[in-house]
């Protein structure tokens, strides 16, 4: 069984399955706006992402594989995906 951890908390090489976006309880303006845009990039439940690079002061932003594309995003950004990771790479 894979764990799960927020794709902010990963590290460069992390490989897994978006399982959750954002956080469906919420009602706060903005999150529901960052969620909204996560989605419209294809950050959808079940898409394979990979942690590709991390900046280098503070690790951030990240450039993340999503399926067959590549994108960055900052960390608090990528705090509100959950990724259930591939067995070895977290």
């Amino acid at each position: 069984m894979s764990d799960t951890l927020k794709l902010s908390q990963a590290r460069k090489g992390a490989r897994g399955v978006i399982v959750k976006v954002g956080d469906h309880g919420h009602h706060d303006e903005h999150a529901v706006e960052l969620e909204r845009r996560l989605l419209e990039l294809g950050f959808v439940e079940g898409a394979r992402v990979e942690l590709l690079h991390e900046g280098l002061f503070g690790r951030d932003p990240i450039a993340l594989k999503v399926d067959d594309m590549r994108v960055a995003l900052r960390r608090h950004e990528a705090a509100r995906l959950v990724i259930q990771v591939d067995g070895k790479a977290a």
